[in-house]
């Protein structure tokens, strides 16, 4: 049995890096785009808010429609800023890849770039530090798109109510 250790190759950290990144961004866009259609809908449903006011007044189930609609809007906008704020809270061991790390846990930029050229020289050292960085951020992606998943949830249970809205006006006409 051959025990000796096969050195890591830190490319595949990075290729791995830079496809996280590309997932956050796409979580971000998605949430974008929901939060635009959202921005969409409430700006007709305010710009007719003269016209909609009388069909409050007559109709209690409009009302209750309404309201329940913009239960899910809100619901739905609350995970959209929720993707581009998820709230992470774990502890780790300094990290010359952590943005906050490379500012707070140093005391100047030369002791910062004294410790990453002593991580890069060291293969295992900087494999280490790279997935610890792949860790925080599957954990990230994770939570962003949890947070995309019920954004659109809540965008299409709002639809839901907007279709039952436009129904019940047209019955009413």
């Amino acid at each position: 049995m051959n025990t000796e250790k096969i050195p890591q190759d830190s490319n595949n950290y990075w290729e791995q890096l830079e496809r996280m990144e590309k997932l956050i961004r796409a979580a971000e866009v998605k949430a974008g785009v929901i939060f635009s259609f959202h921005s969409l809908i409430l700006g007709l449903f305010v710009d007719r808010m003269d016209y909609l006011q009388s069909v409050f007044a007559q109709s209690t189930a409009f009302f209750v429609l309404a309201a329940i609609w913009m239960v899910f809007v809100v619901l739905s906008i609350y995970y959209c800023f929720k993707c581009f704020k998820p709230q992470i809270e774990t502890k780790y061991d300094t990290n010359v890849f952590f943005f906050q790390d490379a500012v707070r846990s140093f005391d100047s930029v030369e002791d910062y770039s004294k410790t990453l050229m002593e991580i890069c020289e060291d293969n295992d050292k900087l494999c280490e530090q790279l997935s610890h960085q792949i860790h925080v951020e599957s954990k990230i992606i994770d939570e962003k798109f949890k947070a995309v998943h019920n954004s659109i949830k809540y965008f299409g249970l709002s639809f839901v109510f907007i279709l039952m809205l436009i129904g019940l006006w047209i019955i009413r006409l």
